[in-house]
């Protein structure tokens, strides 16, 4: 199935490529060999729990070992962008693969669509990543209803956006044994958007005075934000700003065939959604600061939307001052955004490349789990 994805490249979003502009004219590989096949060696069943806090009821896939037993089990959450549980980009799917690799080791996996997504019941427009996470904590409370889950060995699993969201819960419950953080933010919220949007320009081919533009838009815009609470207000003030100042934006950043006029309300109508200004303020070291349970945190060298050297270290750094001795942080060489091997990390890269999810990446996580929270041997 192929799917559109517009990238926003002034103050872009940290997702797992919903908001990102993939402009490739290339066919996309046919062939995702990491895709497992049926009969699954383990047993698969569909659920869905109820967030009663939001009302919403969310629909998922439950896959366990079919031995008898109390299994530790992880829960995966989605990056930003309304997306289904196998976080399904470009003929991807991500989770499925993950949910695979680690069942087969021993471990309970639980991952479900985003609310207003597939069967999940909701509206996601709306959503500020406070809200997914009342999702994710309902999805751990569901588990701790089944006679299959080992209680004290309950963890999430998240990926860019979904990272910030299993810190946010974790700082608040202790019925959450471990977090994982694929690729999720450690720095502010404007400040990996600011880089994000800088990197991807230069790995697309942006010459140095559009990389000038963009950084100054960047900088220009962020302040209009900041002085602007008002929504109607900030939205006549971006679109007043773009036409004023952006006449010479990029080319190479926007969609072919899109006109600037569309291009910039696009940007505009996401820079003033709820989701976008919760997550322009968001400090994720104050979560992180508050988690005492074991933290994995991965990044690829070449991830362009949530750049490693400005990540990881605030994440170590935050765990560790709150306490938490219990954290491992880890930058795997030559993966980008969605863990493939790749070779400039730029998003219209994603669909071309036939792997999935990188089998370092995936080794990484299950070898930590199996160190941190023992599964009981499979088979």
């Amino acid at each position: 199935m192929k799917k559109t994805i517009v990238i926003v490249l002034f103050l872009a979003s940290i997702g797992a490529g919903i908001a990102y502009i993939l402009v490739s004219s290339a066919k996309m590989a046919e062939a995702r060999p990491q895709e497992p096949e049926t009969p699954y060696p383990y047993h698969t069943e569909e659920v869905t729990f109820r967030n009663d806090s939001a009302g919403i009821t969310l629909a998922g896939t439950l896959t366990l070992s079919d031995k008898k037993g109390s299994f530790p089990a992880v829960v995966l959450i989605t990056g930003s962008g309304p997306q289904n549980r196998n976080e399904e980009v470009l003929g991807h799917k991500p989770f499925l693969v993950i949910a695979d690799y680690l069942t087969r080791r021993g471990f309970a996996v639980l991952r479900y669509d985003d609310r207003g997504v597939g069967k999940s019941t909701g509206k996601f427009n709306n959503a500020t990543t406070a809200d997914v996470t009342t999702d994710a904590e309902s999805a751990v409370a569901y588990l701790k209803t089944r006679q299959e889950i080992n209680s004290g060995k309950i963890g999430l699993a998240g990926h860019s956006e979904g990272g910030l969201v299993a810190a946010i819960a974790a700082s608040r419950t202790k019925d959450i044994g471990f977090i994982i953080s694929l690729a999720g933010p450690g720095a502010k919220g404007i400040d990996v958007i600011t880089l994000q949007s800088e990197l991807i320009a230069r790995a697309g081919g942006v010459d140095e005075a559009g990389i000038a533009l963009i950084k100054r838009a960047n900088r220009e815009t962020t302040e209009i934000i900041r002085s602007t609470p008002d929504t109607a207000g900030l939205r006549a003030k971006l679109m007043a700003y773009t036409k004023a100042n952006l006449h010479d934006y990029p080319l190479k950043m926007m969609y072919p065939g899109q006109s600037k006029e569309d291009f910039f309300k696009f940007q505009v109508n996401m820079l003033c959604s709820p989701w976008y200004r919760y997550a322009f303020e968001i400090e994720p070291a104050s979560y992180f600061k508050k988690v005492k349970c074991p933290v994995l945190a991965l990044n690829g060298s070449k991830d362009l939307q949530v750049d490693a050297s400005q990540n990881l270290p605030p994440i170590l750094k935050a765990v560790r001052e709150g306490g938490n001795a219990n954290v491992t942080v880890k930058e795997l060489p030559g993966l980008n955004h969605l863990f493939q091997p790749c070779k400039t990390g730029h998003p219209n890269e994603y669909g071309k490349i036939r792997e999935t999810f990188s089998p370092t990446a995936l080794a990484a996580m299950a070898d930590w789990l199996a160190a941190t929270i023992a599964a009981p041997a499979p088979g």
